[in-house]
């Protein structure tokens, strides 16, 4: 190793399922509220994408009366 690189050490952390469940789901709703709150416009999709052909599907069985959708004063009581 040079004498210019210095080893920093590996901190080990141990956190319960839950725990981790909790930490992720805050991570992921930090990154889709950041990512909501973003102007970006219209972008589209690869029609190959398995993004894509979720939404295609979830469109129809909106259609199909399959889904119902809540409103967020519905989920949150506001």
């Amino acid at each position: 190793m040079s004498d210019n690189v210095t080893a920093t050490q590996e901190t080990k952390v141990t956190l319960s399922v839950q725990q981790l469940e909790s930490l992720i789901r805050k991570v992921v709703r930090e990154e889709l509220m950041e990512f909501a709150a973003q102007e970006l416009g219209v972008f589209h999709l690869d029609k190959e994408s398995p993004l894509y052909e979720d939404m295609e599907d979830i469109l129809e069985r909106k259609e199909s009366g399959e889904l119902n959708f809540y409103t967020h004063e519905d989920i949150w009581n506001e």
